[in-house]
């Protein structure tokens, strides 16, 4: 594991060469918890509780989401690894000792760790300013769980990027790809909405897709928005049965493009 462990000290340090760039984008992102508060504001406007949820508990999930991306978000790892095949980078991971996934995914760690220290620094201003609107709940198992669930999100979001990078040894571009992915994601995920507010029939399906663990379900087991410790341990059930299913697709999809791939020159 040596190895890995260097590729995450060199992930590290070439993170932090941008951790301004990082630290800019996690304020820009304190313009969309404005914009969240606006429009739900108006929502609630009349109402105290929408889907059950007062708009204290709807903008602590939200900031919750926010802060969750940035620990667990797979921003362009799909690009990096498309980059990678198209311009034969990958060929020097080929003939050595390395595995190319766990490079990759001590990459990743190293990068959600900058982004996920930067991302305080505006938390830092958010939170006394909505502090009288913030309500989370108290009970002690959410912690240790919603992190379990929060691990297993980083690496379906992970594996999911993995694949569609991996489609480049199929498809020179992947941009449209991509661009659905991270359509369905948004709603599906519920970076949208909260998905509990869905007709029971559509959250029930969605709770079997594997978009729903990427954000949606560690922000609502942070946030109080399921209720049932029994669910939460049947989602951390299925939420590993994903986790399993799109790390043997990674290793469906490598074994069969490296068929494909040819490496000219040295």
């Amino acid at each position: 594991m040596n190895k890995y462990c260097h590729a995450f000290l060199v992930g590290l340090q070439s993170n932090l060469v941008y951790r301004w760039n990082f630290a800019v984008r996690g304020f820009f992102s304190l313009f969309h918890l404005a914009v969240v508060f606006i429009l739900w504001g108006a929502a609630y406007s009349g109402t105290r509780e929408i889907g059950g949820f007062s708009f204290g508990q709807t903008l602590t999930y939200f900031l919750v989401m926010l802060v969750m991306q940035f620990f667990v978000g797979a921003f362009n790892e799909d690009y990096q690894i498309s980059e990678e095949i198209r311009n034969g980078l990958i060929n020097q991971f080929l003939l050595k000792p390395i595995n190319y996934f766990l490079y990759r995914f001590s990459i990743f760690v190293a990068a959600r760790l900058v982004t996920g220290i930067l991302i305080l620094l505006p938390l830092m201003v958010a939170v006394p300013l909505l502090r009288d609107y913030l309500t989370l709940p108290h009970d002690l198992w959410r912690i240790p769980l919603g992190i379990t669930a929060m691990a297993f999100s980083a690496l379906i979001q992970f594996s999911i990027a993995y694949c569609f990078g991996l489609l480049t040894f199929w498809f020179l571009e992947i941009q449209g790809f991509v661009i659905l992915s991270m359509a369905v994601e948004s709603i599906l995920g519920g970076q949208m909405f909260p998905l509990d507010l869905l007709p029971a029939w559509a959250y029930r399906l969605a709770q079997f897709l594997p978009f729903y663990y990427q954000t949606y379900f560690p922000a609502a087991i942070f946030t109080g928005r399921i209720h049932d410790l029994g669910a939460v341990w049947q989602g951390l059930g299925i939420q590993l049965g994903w986790v399993v299913v799109l790390l043997a697709l990674n290793q469906f999809l490598w074994a069969r493009g490296l068929r494909r791939h040819t490496a000219v020159g040295g």
